[in-house]
């Protein structure tokens, strides 16, 4: 297997050189737009190790939840994730689709946590390719010493607070909201990663619609290290979307069901229907994909 530092070293070099992306998020950044500079170049990566029979299932639901955006409702997609490829590949497919593919990939906004931006500058080169909310997310709230780092919890409430206000004001906007609602990629050595973040409740919360988006197959196998050092593989890779739901409808039953199981923590509980539902669709989406390589 080739890295991805190592095969595609010379597409990797031109997006860091071409990227815009602001390095130190404040409260005045925390929306983003895509820079179109780089994308194509992502898009290349995919197009060189996507094998044919890749591409999107359910696309008439993601059809669906576009219509509503434009009409004003609230929505949101729920996607699975396992490496730093997987929004560049959706975004790839969703343009290979028959119309309004294009448009659903434009109207994609991702929520993004902080460290994307500037902790190391080939994930940030990967990530300005793509429409963003920045937000300080709890995984790394939970890391700082409230009092060593006061500076930095206070900039933290500062970013979430606004990130909040700016999604208050786009999710109305035809936009669709894409949340990993793991909060970080899944790594095989800790089963922690693939377990739904407690906040993701609120997003539901929220908002009036929403649809969760499954992934089978790795075009890139994540490692401990740096992103440069990922493995990366030729694959048929597939995302499959479920139907659209309502998100009122959806925490109802999930808190209900928690109910009924003398289940004490209900937002918790609403991620975690998310998760299993997610689990669900993937394990179904590689029978199917299992199908395409066989034959």
């Amino acid at each position: 297997m080739e890295t991805l530092g190592g095969k595609f070293e010379n597409l990797v070099q031109e997006a860091m050189r071409c990227s815009r992306i602001d390095s130190v998020v404040t409260e005045q950044n925390v929306y983003q737009e895509g820079d179109e500079n780089v994308l194509p170049l992502l898009h290349k990566i995919i197009e060189t190790l996507a094998l044919p029979g890749s591409g999107i299932s359910g696309f008439g639901h993601l059809k669906e939840l576009l219509e509503k955006a434009k009409a004003g409702r609230s929505c949101l997609l729920f996607v699975e994730h396992y490496s730093n490829l997987d929004l560049s590949a959706f975004h790839y497919f969703l343009g290979k689709e028959p119309d309004p593919g294009k448009d659903i990939a434009k109207a994609l906004v991702a929520i993004a946590g902080i460290k994307l931006n500037e902790e190391n500058p080939v994930v940030a080169a990967f990530t300005g390719a793509h429409t963003r909310l920045v937000i300080y997310p709890s995984r790394s709230l939970a890391h700082l010493d409230p009092v060593k780092e006061r500076a930095e919890i206070v900039r933290s409430n500062g970013i979430n607070r606004a990130a909040m206000k700016a999604l208050t004001d786009i999710k109305v906007k035809g936009k669709l909201i894409l949340v990993f609602p793991s909060g970080t990629r899944y790594r095989p050595w800790d089963p922690s990663t693939k377990k739904g973040v407690r906040e993701i409740d609120s997003y539901v919360k929220t908002f009036d619609y929403m649809c969760m988006v499954a992934i089978n197959g790795e075009l890139l196998h994540i490692r401990q290290g740096d992103m440069m050092d990922d493995f990366t593989e030729e694959d048929v890779i597939r995302f499959t979307a479920g139907p659209v739901q309502s998100c009122t409808e959806f925490r109802n039953a999930a808190r209900a069901k928690a109910e009924a199981a003398g289940i004490e923590d209900k937002k918790q509980a609403v991620v975690d229907t998310i998760m299993e539902t997610l689990e669900e669709m993937h394990i179904a989406g590689e029978a199917e994909r299992q199908k395409l390589l066989s034959s």
